[in-house]
């Protein structure tokens, strides 16, 4: 209980840091625009802290290289930075977009961004019950939905429709829990496999991802940043559980990310075409982090089949937390914990999606989205 109390404490801690903004550059609070970021722990901000949940990030050594906190864990599932993090800097952001579930949350912020993301959640309702609580893609929509009419509120109702509408980015790294805490999950899909294809699983998150879209373009989101699933065999979790070797992958669970990615790339392609003033930019994760993965030699790491911090083979046995075994150089590993990226390759990933190539973002890159 000490120790909860202590996390909760240090949350907050930070959280006024970031409301103060001493870490931040100032501006006008609608010059920058905002990012509501969506998806799992992947970019989860914090939100978990909230909940009765066994996905939690909020003990050390988690967040040990987040300069603005000081080093404290803050809910990110790495030792600093996520993705999305990254992006909101570089883009000019004063503040980072504040967990929705905080209790600190001055109103005026909210026209900085959101983050709604939660550690263990999907596009499907089901996913993630191993964790009990999380937020699915739909209840992550129904905290948007109360944003949205904040700002209503704080800028009247044609002020705030532009605002949403032109100047604010949907950034959603969502998907890989549904396969890994779902159909790949072996105490609970055992039955699933049998009855479900993968095609038919597949089609299932398919369609409830394009009906979650288009109620986000229904409350005026029209700049969206979707994020493909990665290479899910090649985290070190799935090569301890499956016992491979350092530089080996696990051939299932890339092949079925591969094959929903092709469907996903089908579905943005049509978004774009059918909802009129959206523009829907995919960001290629899988092929970007394999390609670190595969030649992280070149980018300055010493692997990419272990975590930096975990226990057992190749670290990939429990998430990170007090007593878990800790590398000294974090910088030279892609993995931070048996799934989470590194900070050091987060910053990778955001850079190229920032100003990539259409290889990686397409058809555009975030930044000429932001100025679209």
């Amino acid at each position: 209980m000490a120790t909860d109390n202590c996390n909760i404490v240090a949350s907050v801690i930070f959280l006024i840091i970031i409301y103060l903004g001493l870490f931040g550059k100032g501006s006008d609070e609608l010059e920058n625009g905002a990012l509501f970021i969506f998806g799992d722990s992947l970019v989860d901000a914090g939100n978990n802290n909230y909940l009765s949940t066994l996905s939690k990030a909020n003990v050390i050594p988690n967040g040990i290289d987040f300069k603005a906190s000081g080093g404290f864990p803050t809910g990110r599932f790495t030792n600093g930075r996520t993705i999305g993090d990254i992006v909101g800097e570089k883009l000019g952001q004063p503040y980072y977009p504040l967990p929705f579930l905080a209790p600190y949350s001055p109103s005026r912020n909210i026209l900085h961004g959101v983050n709604y993301a939660s550690g263990g959640g999907g596009i499907l309702k089901a996913t993630g019950t191993i964790f009990i609580e999380r937020l699915s893609m739909d209840t992550q929509i129904d905290y948007f939905n109360i944003t949205r009419k904040s700002i209503d509120e704080l800028l009247g109702t044609t002020k705030a429709r532009q605002f949403i509408m032109k100047n604010s980015i949907f950034p959603i790294v969502v998907g890989s829990n549904d396969f890994l805490n779902n159909y790949l999950l072996p105490i609970l899909s055992v039955g699933q496999r049998i009855s479900t294809s993968p095609d038919a699983f597949i089609a299932d998150v398919i369609k409830n991802f394009n009906q979650q879209l288009n109620r986000l373009y229904q409350l005026d989101a029209r700049k969206f940043v979707i994020g493909n699933v990665a290479p899910l065999g090649c985290i070190p979790y799935q090569k301890k559980i499956n016992g491979l070797n350092e530089t080996q992958c696990v051939t299932l669970p890339n092949r079925m990310a591969s094959r929903y990615n092709a469907k996903l790339k089908t579905l943005v392609l049509a978004l774009n075409k059918t909802l009129p003033g959206a523009t829907f930019v995919l960001a290629n994760v899988y092929d970007l982090i394999m390609d670190v993965v595969t030649n992280h030699k070149n980018y300055g790491f010493e692997t990419a089949g272990r975590a930096c911090c975990g226990n057992g083979h190749l670290g990939g046995i429990m998430p990170c937390k007090p007593g878990s075994s800790m590398c000294l150089d974090r910088d030279k590993y892609v993995f931070w914990d048996p799934y989470h990226p590194s900070e050091a390759a987060n910053l990778i990933i955001a850079d190229r999606l920032l100003d990539g190539d259409t290889k990686y973002i397409f058809p555009m890159s975030i930044r000429e989205l932001r100025d679209l």
